[in-house]
């Protein structure tokens, strides 16, 4: 392996998205060259400006414009199209997930030990912002019912960072377009055939509140439940 494949799904994050990219090149990547996929999901303000301009700036960043917002799973669909690397990780244009965990991600796919790694906010990072107590619940309760479809013992089903090994992610046709991506793409890891290795490590985490710039809402809980019948239960689908 010597290329990771960062990509970033971006929706009006204008006021992050350089700091992020930036976070990115200083990583720790345990040896890979880095190429950093950016998709605009049709942006209300000037993301795509900083985008062009990290273009500009970094030969291994590329752009992907989406003219209207489709939602994350849909500019991961685009970008996990275009990914070369021989890992790719799913990393959002906020600064709620810190690259300094990248190689807690890496090490069991550079070791031989497994085909895709979750990093769970769960499970004992360095540190976690203290927040919502009932958006625990709900993760805590759709990472439950997702485990009991699956069969999997996550402690974050809803975790943003993933990463996998390019053919696997590459196997798998995304559906969902908005936050129904993360119970569709862990039902269709479980089922892929031969059985893919799963790890879970886990990650700092330093969450944003709604004023912040938080999207995420009670309606995308529905949806993930939704998800995790339609996905699990529902073959071809």
């Amino acid at each position: 392996m010597n290329k990771l494949s960062v990509v970033v799904p971006c929706y009006n994050e204008e006021s992050t998205l350089e700091a992020i990219v930036d976070r990115i090149i200083v990583a720790d990547r345990c040896g890979l060259d880095l190429e950093i996929v950016i998709i605009d999901d049709g942006s209300h303000d000037k993301s795509a400006d900083v985008m062009k301009s990290l273009a500009a700036k970094y030969p291994f960043v590329s752009c992907q414009y989406h003219p209207i917002n489709q939602g994350k799973g849909a500019a991961l669909r685009t970008g996990f199209e275009q990914a070369i690397g021989d890992i790719v990780l799913v990393q959002d244009a906020d600064l709620e997930y810190s690259p300094n965990d990248y190689p807690k991600l890496l090490k069991p796919l550079l070791d031989g030990r497994a085909d895709v790694v979750f990093g769970s906010r769960f499970k004992g990072g360095d540190e976690t912002r203290v927040l919502y107590f009932w958006h625990w619940v709900a993760n805590w309760g759709l990472t439950l019912a997702s485990n009991m479809a699956t069969d999997l013992n996550l402690t974050d089903m809803e975790t943003c960072y993933k990463a996998f090994r390019r053919e696997i992610i590459q196997r798998i046709r995304i559906q969902e377009n908005r936050f129904g991506f993360e119970p569709e793409i862990t039902a269709k890891v479980a089922r892929l055939q031969p059985k893919p290795r799963i790890y879970e490590v886990g990650i700092s985490y330093a969450g944003r509140t709604y004023d912040e710039g938080k999207k995420i809402g009670w309606r995308d809980g529905f949806r993930a439940l939704y998800c995790i019948v339609r996905y699990n239960f529902f073959a071809g689908n």
